[in-house]
């Protein structure tokens, strides 16, 4: 079966998640424990969004990192080692910067860390290391600034998506979402002082239809870490009495953002353009992806991407994905999770989906260092997934190699218009 996994080698992908953000891509003093804190291995030391019971004053993948030591990444290594998310990062930077060892070690970390200086130090490392990856165009959610034009901030190769959760949060000019964005101050940077919600509402067209300019090919819909995913058929007239206060009840809260939640989707469909939609983990009392059927279904020609397999309901999203045509689903992340369970629901999507222009994949990182791992992971893992199909005689050959090559990159570029 070596031709598939040849096949999968040589077809460059089309990224379409990434957090590939200007301050940390393009910083020139990267360390060694910033790789592993501002990745998802940092995930296994600290949970990086507050529960409704906690509060945060900052994102401990965002602040700043000391020197790297083996104390400090001892707990990486050593405590959370088995962990799949430190492994696949512990992959990536062998690979990038060791020299043919096995493991990072209290012997040989002095000497990787070196490495990652120097290499980051160089203006064109990333762009080296997305090209060896072979990744063709990418997508990023920019989340501490939802109306970054990416191609002008890190290359040509870049698009961006619109984080709407600012927006849904937007009640009062100091009001935060979780990353800390405020809706107003956004819209005042695009000459935008909405004094009612009827302006708002009117803004928030205004939003959408500045995004060509911007390069960004689709709204990005991440409340599930700030609220549940339940958006109902919008009160309005709860809605807006929430405008203007400083502390809205939690239902007017909840009115509001159903409320603005709602017009992007119905914008999105006027405009033709895709919601992505986290779903999984995040506040996970309130992250089901069964939450969202009524907001798709009353959108029936929004071109929803619900994401990350809705790990660990795959199954119930895998469900909805037949019952609904206006989903499509991106495998980012999910891979990264558990390995294991990305097989079983891949060749789960494989035999349920009425369509196979639906499924695509992304890496969902910050260092080019962890993209680099997950590609290489993505392409392993459907390699074995197809080999798997092939050895049951599921699929012929250029079954295999039509969908490797729909997965890899063919459906992203029609999906997002490319």
């Amino acid at each position: 079966m070596q031709y598939i996994l040849d096949f999968i080698g040589a077809t460059s992908i089309v990224d379409v998640h990434e957090h590939h953000m200007p301050e940390i891509l393009l910083s020139r003093e990267v360390n060694l424990l910033q790789l592993f804190q501002q990745s998802y291995a940092g995930w296994t030391q600290a949970r990086p969004y507050p529960l409704p019971s906690e509060k945060r004053d900052d994102d401990p993948m965002l602040a700043g990192t000391g020197p790297t030591t083996w104390e400090a990444l001892a707990p990486f290594l050593e405590k959370s080692g088995s962990n799949s998310f430190v492994r696949n990062l512990v992959s990536g930077i062998l690979a990038l910067h060791g020299s043919g060892e096995p493991a990072i070690t209290r012997e040989n970390w002095e000497a990787i860390a070196a490495k990652v200086r120097e290499q980051h130090q160089k203006p064109y490392w990333c762009g080296q290391v997305l090209e060896r990856a072979g990744i063709e165009r990418l997508i990023t959610d920019p989340y501490t600034d939802p109306l970054l034009d990416a191609r002008g901030a890190l290359g040509n190769n870049y698009h961006s998506v619109v984080r709407i959760n600012a927006f849904a949060c937007g009640w009062h000019p100091e009001a935060r979402d979780h990353n800390g964005n405020q809706a107003h101050a956004l819209l005042r940077r695009l000459g935008l002082e909405p004094a009612s919600l009827d302006d708002y509402l009117v803004a928030l067209e205004k939003i959408v239809d500045g995004m060509a300019a911007r390069h960004q090919v689709a709204l990005k819909n991440a409340l599930a870490y700030d609220r549940d995913v339940a958006f109902d058929e919008p009160d309005e007239k709860l809605a807006r009495q929430a405008w203007g206060k400083a502390s809205p009840s939690p239902a007017e809260r909840k009115a509001f953002g159903d409320l603005v939640v709602d017009r992007f989707c119905k914008i999105a469909a006027e405009r033709d353009l895709p919601m992505q939609m986290h779903l999984g983990t995040a506040i996970i009392r309130g992250s089901h992806p069964l939450k969202v059927a009524g907001l798709v279904e009353r959108h029936p020609r929004t071109r929803f991407l619900l994401m990350h397999l809705a790990y660990p309901w795959s199954r119930d999203l895998l469900g909805m994905a037949f019952v609904y045509r206006n989903i499509w689903l991106d495998l980012t992340w999910s891979l990264l999770l558990s390995p294991s369970h990305f097989k079983l629901a891949l060749h789960e999507a494989i035999e349920i989906l009425p369509d196979e222009s639906h499924l695509m994949i992304g890496g969902d990182n910050w260092h080019v260092e962890e993209t680099f791992a997950t590609m290489k992971l993505a392409r392993q893992l459907i390699g074995e997934v197809l080999e798997e199909k092939l050895e049951a005689r599921y699929f012929r050959p250029e079954d295999a190699q039509r969908l490797a090559g729909k997965i890899l990159r063919e459906n992203a570029l029609a999906f997002f218009k490319l």
